[in-house]
């Protein structure tokens, strides 16, 4: 068995993590690991996005400055 800890947390802010439950046996532990997963998944996604806008953004430029746009602004 695992070391177990004590956290003091507002009423509220038990409310919420109520509310968000996946299942109603689920319990703050997994809820709270689930939680914690799933940034972890944003932070990397948003990493990935910022790596792909960076090595994108050379041909983005070529592709969406060029004078055939400016010729359709007039249109």
């Amino acid at each position: 068995m695992s070391a177990t800890a004590n956290i003091q947390i507002d009423k509220l802010l038990l409310e919420s993590l109520n509310k968000i439950k996946e299942y109603p046996g689920q319990t703050y532990n997994e809820l709270i690991a689930s939680m914690i997963e799933a940034f972890r998944n944003i932070e990397t996604r948003n990493q990935h996005d910022e790596f792909f806008h960076k090595i994108q953004g050379h041909k983005m430029k070529e592709l969406w400055d060029n004078e055939y746009d400016k010729e359709w602004e007039k249109v």
